[in-house]
């Protein structure tokens, strides 16, 4: 096909359900132009999508890899800026780890092989709602505050993970094998993120929530 600029409809739609105006970022904005633009943004979706390039963390390479380097590009600042500006975020798959990555943090390049005793994170095969494995949510987190449970089923999309959590993150969710499953930052007016999918989910009253 012809060179489009495209998100998944699931985003979009769960951003319409609950309130919001969604406004795609072109990868290739010059930083003069995502800078404009995150003055006039409430707050920032971060996507799911490929994995972020191994220069960016010192990662260990993997035949399983495949890099979204123009996303690398505007992501790792944008996500910056907006821990910088106190600009609200929500970051999802790609999104957690970008967070990650992006205040210093590293990553599983992928996790069957490099996690001991790993579940089954990479559920691509199944519908994208496909009930992965539970979570454990941390008290005394915001993330706990949203869903207003302890524990919960998700889906899982990904093959990559945090090894290394970023200095000032706190983890606010764990899968059963010790796998992050969500970070916050504290003192943040809204910096989050999560490793499911809660867009595939938002029949869902905690996804809602999310």
């Amino acid at each position: 096909g012809l060179p489009a600029v495209k998100i998944l409809r699931a985003y979009v739609s769960a951003i319409v359900e609950a309130g919001g105006a969604p406004i795609l970022i072109p990868p290739d904005l010059s930083e003069d132009g995502w800078r404009s633009l995150l003055d006039r943004l409430d707050g920032i979706l971060f996507s799911g999508g490929a994995d972020i390039g191994l220069e960016h963390f010192d990662g260990e390479s993997h035949p399983t890899v495949v890099v979204e380097s123009v996303r690398d590009a505007i992501e790792l600042p944008l996500l910056r800026a907006a821990v910088d500006e106190n600009k609200p975020f929500l970051g999802i798959c790609r999104g957690l780890q970008v967070m990650n990555v992006a205040l210093g943090g590293s990553l599983y390049t992928h996790i069957l092989d490099q996690l001991p005793n790993a579940l089954q994170h990479d559920w691509k095969d199944k519908p994208r709602d496909t009930l992965a494995h539970p979570i454990r949510v941390e008290e005394g987190t915001r993330l706990m505050e949203i869903l207003g449970v302890s524990e919960l089923q998700v889906n899982s999309l990904h093959h990559q993970g945090i090894k290394d959590l970023a200095r000032n993150l706190k983890i606010s969710a764990f899968a059963p094998d010790g796998l992050v499953e969500g970070i916050e930052l504290p003192g943040h007016k809204f910096a989050l993120a999560i490793q499911w999918h809660p867009e595939w989910m938002t029949s869902r009253q905690e996804m809602r929530n999310l």
